[in-house]
């Protein structure tokens, strides 16, 4: 019987890997745990069960794909997708941007920026006008014959812009959405659907900006910044059009006139200065004329200054926006000092304080550059701001006072101020006998005196001429500016030229040397310290620049 039982019971087919086999000898010498604590174990054990993933809605992998993709494109436009076109005689750069708005923004800084309704598309056209090609700016001024072409000129580079800037922008977003698809997804399908996707949009986008093209726009502009004044100054859109002939021979005009000007410079007669002079550059009221800074900076490397002293007025309205259009100061190659005008806010003193080789002079702070001690007070009006009542002369008095007293403070200390400075021609008058030679602005014009106590006050023009107002205006103001030479012992003015250059529409430039009268000739030697505040120095007093008592060459 136990036999028979021991028959029905199934035999498993023995392993045929030997370790297997060992190992199962092994376990079936040890006894078995009793079943009650089988039970309880298996009661009690949790079966581990993998866990369950569901895969993404379609309609959540569609709009992930969508995501990456306009963000990949987005970015691909913001990093790479600007170019480089020449447009007339200006070099200016192109770039595509999203908007949900469309149309087209020209930037011209420091002036502002002009908005048009071209079209209607999730893209926006950026234009940024870079600067004047000076050579095909001369080309212009040698072939006037070239200007009546100038239009299909400017047409036909606008044209290849464009397209250069669609070609390179269908490099850019689908670059830019196929890295990005790369890096979030991992699987080069996906990352290829993501550039191909950028590039439909963009099709479609420019599809769209096609045929809703509105050439009638540039009749309705849109300005801001400084060109908000635009209309006043040039006119109607809708008469520049209208007569765009008349328009035509102004801007030939225009465009000859500011090249001579900007050129005008490199022909200056240079001046051999005595090796013991200190050579300072006076300008004043810029009235944020970009071209300024050419003429300056030519002036520096031709007549070798030491110093620029800039009185004021550098700016227009004082607005934050205007502060970028001070960043050449730091490059004109030499150091730079300056007073605050009465269009000169004080972010403009403030932004100018942190550039480089720039001395900001205020409450009669004095300071030592280029070897001449110089003090000087900032205007204490600032008129763009309407809110605020103009406290008239008044206030400028009071300016002069703060100056004059920090001047006394300065010679008791032994330390005695060269040149006195600020804006106002009334408040430096406050200096008189208290420093040999004071330096003012705002009425943009020259004016040369002999103050009571022995000061000579030279105002200085305006060395933007006039600034932007400078087009309203039937007979343009000059470019000024005027180059003092000092002797290096007794820090006295030697001589100055005045340099003159004609303003829009005028293409003269002028250089008149002057000596004061007691550097003329047989006249009486001044002395070598500043003037006393009882009187004037020896000699005859000193006429206003220009008269017979200066020797102009």
């Amino acid at each position: 019987m136990a036999r028979a039982a021991r028959s029905r019971t199934p035999n498993p087919d023995p392993p045929h890997n030997p370790l297997h086999r060992l190992l199962r000898t092994w376990f079936d010498g040890v006894p078995a745990p009793p079943a009650t604590v089988r039970r309880t174990y298996r009661s009690r054990r949790t079966v581990p069960t993998a866990p369950l993933i569901e895969p993404p809605h379609p309609l959540a992998r569609s709009l992930g794909l969508i995501a990456v993709t306009v963000l990949g494109a987005w970015l691909g436009l913001l990093l790479i997708g600007r170019v480089h076109a020449p447009v007339g005689p200006m070099d200016t750069s192109m770039a595509l941007r999203p908007s949900l708005t469309g149309g087209t923004t020209i930037n011209v800084p420091p002036l502002g920026d002009l908005e048009l309704s071209s079209h209607y598309a999730p893209v926006r056209l950026d234009v940024d006008v870079d600067r004047l090609d000076p050579v095909r700016s001369q080309a212009l001024v040698d072939h006037p014959e070239r200007f009546a072409g100038l239009q299909a000129e400017v047409t036909h580079d606008v044209t290849r812009g464009t397209l250069g800037l669609a070609l390179h922008s269908c490099v850019a977003v689908a670059s830019g959405a196929t890295a990005l698809g790369l890096a979030v997804y991992r699987r080069p399908r996906r990352a290829l659907a993501a550039g191909g996707l950028a590039l439909a949009l963009l099709a479609a986008s420019a599809g769209t900006a096609y045929a809703t093209w509105n050439p009638q726009s540039v009749l309705e502009p849109k300005f801001s910044g400084l060109l908000s004044s635009a209309p006043s100054v040039v006119g109607n859109a809708r008469n520049i059009v209208s007569e765009f002939n008349v328009y035509q021979k102004e801007l030939a005009r225009l465009v000859t006139n500011v090249t001579k000007l900007y050129d005008a410079t490199s022909t200056l007669p240079v001046y051999q200065p005595d090796p013991t002079t200190i050579r300072v550059l006076h300008v004043s009221d810029i009235h944020l004329n970009p071209g300024s800074w050419r003429i300056i900076a030519s002036l520096v490397k031709q007549y070798r200054i030491n110093v620029i002293i800039d009185t004021g007025d550098t700016m227009d309205h004082g607005s934050a926006a205007e502060n970028h259009f001070l960043d050449p100061v730091s490059a004109l190659g030499a150091p730079y000092v300056w007073v605050r005008g009465n269009h000169d806010s004080r972010s403009t003193q403030k932004y100018l304080t942190r550039r480089a080789h720039v001395t900001v002079l205020d409450h009669g702070k004095a300071a030592q550059v280029a070897g001449v001690r110089i003090a000087g007070v900032g205007d204490p009006q600032f008129t763009p701001d309407r809110s605020v009542v103009a406290a008239g002369e008044p206030a400028e008095r009071t300016a002069g006072g703060r100056l004059a007293d920090s001047l006394r403070t300065q010679r008791l200390a032994g330390t005695p101020v060269d040149i006195a400075l600020a804006h106002n021609p009334t408040a430096v008058t406050e200096a008189d006998g208290l420093a040999p030679l004071a330096l003012a602005g705002h009425l943009h014009h020259r004016e040369n005196t002999l103050l009571p106590q022995g000061t000579r006050l030279m105002v200085e023009g305006s060395t933007g001429g006039g600034g932007l107002r400078a087009v309203q205006n039937k007979k343009p103001a000059p470019v000024e500016a005027s180059v003092l030479y000092l002797d290096r012992t007794t820090k006295r003015l030697q001589a100055w030229d005045e340099i003159t250059l004609g303003g829009l529409g005028l293409s003269r430039a002028e250089v008149s040397r002057h000596l004061p009268r007691e550097n003329q000739p047989g006249a009486t030697p001044a002395p070598s310290g500043p003037p006393h505040p009882s009187g004037p120095p020896s000699g005859p007093p000193s006429r206003p620049s220009g008269s017979p008592s200066d020797s102009p060459r």
